[in-house]
């Protein structure tokens, strides 16, 4: 049933909460090193679907690997095998740059050798030397959440899980986190992100619109404006949201 190439694959997955269903049959498939967009608006069930698929939630029924692992019986190897980041940038604010690097290294099991060196190299690339000694708390919005993604891939991850990740920042640091989520995915690392902004939908290789716990439309966005006779994501997506 499960396809090597296919990074997540997804059949028939569903959750209920007592009688309530949050997510209806969901089937869909991610590939290798592709930016995955999944969009819906809040009560749609993607929070809830991204749970079962990050291993923090077992589903009612369906079927779905990630990463080559099944999320009803091998949970605990997808949480090794992806990264995670929430809308929350779950940094410390209290520990440094430095100590937040070392802390989640350590969480991902990597050796202290490689922490160092891999540390090194983040607060280089992110250029943070002159701040890697200061307590996250203390910097600007755009700095955290940039270095939460560096984070969320420090242990080389086959997937990344991003929920929401450029939530409350200005127009051009945006443009600049997803300049790194391109470079991740050029490097083969698959990226699933959800996201309300409608211009950020443009950036994905492929789009999932939830509404109401069903996929309701899943292409390029190219294909989608086409299908939906629409000049931009935003009309697509309100096209189908008003059903």
């Amino acid at each position: 049933m499960m396809n090597s190439d296919k990074v997540i694959q997804v059949e028939g997955l569903t959750k209920m909460f007592g009688d309530f269903t949050a997510v209806n049959a969901i089937t869909f498939n991610v590939e290798k090193g592709e930016i995955f967009g999944f969009l819906g608006a809040n009560g749609a069930g993607k929070t809830t679907a991204m749970k079962m698929l990050i291993g923090i939630s077992t589903p009612t029924s369906g079927a779905a690997t990630v990463a080559g692992f099944d999320v009803f019986t091998q949970a605990e190897d997808i949480k090794k095998n992806i990264g995670y980041m929430s809308q929350k940038f779950a940094l410390y604010d209290d520990l440094t740059v430095k100590e937040n690097i070392t802390f989640f290294g350590g969480i991902y099991g990597l050796s202290r050798k490689i922490i160092k060196e891999k540390s090194d190299i983040l607060i280089t690339e992110l250029g943070l030397e002159k701040v890697a000694s200061q307590l996250v708390g203390s910097l600007p919005l755009g700095w955290k959440q940039k270095l939460s993604f560096s984070v969320a891939l420090i242990h080389d991850p086959k997937i990344v899980f991003l929920d929401e990740p450029t939530g409350g920042v200005d127009p051009i640091t945006r443009r600049q986190f997803w300049e790194m989520i391109y470079k991740a995915a050029n490097e083969g690392t698959t990226v699933f992100v959800t996201t309300h902004y409608m211009d950020e939908a443009e950036y994905c290789d492929r789009v999932s619109i939830m509404v109401n716990g069903k996929i309701e439309a899943l292409d390029t966005p190219k294909k989608l404006k086409e299908q939906f006779k629409a000049e931009n994501m935003n009309d697509v997506f309100l096209k189908l949201a008003r059903g």
